[in-house]
């Protein structure tokens, strides 16, 4: 018989054409603190190889360091010398310093009592619809910007906003009802529903079913110079 474990692995790959449906565990941890280090000059090394747009062995011809070592250096399971993290630093055209940027780099939180969030002006404002933006961290560790809003529609109105943008978008109702557009689908939402789509694609409220409503927004896209 199958354990539940296995059960639920088989029903996440079952519902994502025979892959995980995660591609890393949301509660993991990260490597013991000694090992922070390594693991942040690794990431910036590949980083910053990527940005010159050339490989390992590339890198590897540039300074004389063994492809068995710059994996390790890569992948974080080595403490690369002074020596050869300078050789690195000069093959890839930055200051030594700029491959220690992500160790102990201040991670930001943002944090909104009830009904402080900063109104903005989006279009459908005037048409009743009020936008707060929850938080918002820029220049941050991830490469992502993640943009929360609380969206409340109080007025009945036959203007519908519609808007298109780059990057994702998340929605969860939490009161009343509305028939949301995304590119040529009608949704209608209750409480409880959610919504996450290509926010590449016209999307917005079509039909006003239940007022007052409120939902949920996040919308994610790519930081601008970031490295990848």
């Amino acid at each position: 018989m199958k354990s539940r474990a296995d059960k639920k692995t088989t029903q996440d790959e079952d519902l994502h054409g025979g892959r995980p449906a995660f591609s890393q565990d949301p509660h993991a941890v990260r490597e013991p603190k000694e090992n922070n280090l390594e693991m942040a000059i690794g990431h910036e090394v590949r980083a910053y190889r990527k940005k010159l747009g050339i490989t390992v062995t590339d890198l590897a011809a540039a300074t004389g360091i063994s492809l068995g070592m710059l994996s390790k250096i890569e992948n974080g399971n080595i403490s690369p010398s002074l020596t050869t993290l300078q050789s690195l630093s000069r093959a890839l055209g930055v200051p030594l310093t700029a491959l220690f940027r992500g160790y102990e780099e201040p991670r930001n939180a943002v944090f909104v009592k009830a009904g402080e969030g900063v109104e903005l002006e989006r279009r459908g404002t005037r048409a009743g619809h009020q936008y707060n933006l929850l938080g918002h961290i820029d220049n941050n560790s991830s490469g992502v910007i993640v943009e929360p809003y609380l969206i409340s529609l109080t007025a009945d109105s036959d203007v519908f906003p519609t808007f298109q943008h780059e990057g994702m978008e998340f929605l969860y109702m939490l009161e009343g009802e509305v028939v949301y557009r995304h590119g040529d689908k009608l949704f209608p939402m209750e409480p409880g529903d959610s919504l996450f789509f290509d926010a590449d694609a016209p999307h917005g409220p079509e039909k006003l079913v239940k007022l007052p409503a409120k939902y949920l927004s996040i919308i994610s896209y790519p930081q601008r110079g970031k490295i990848d």
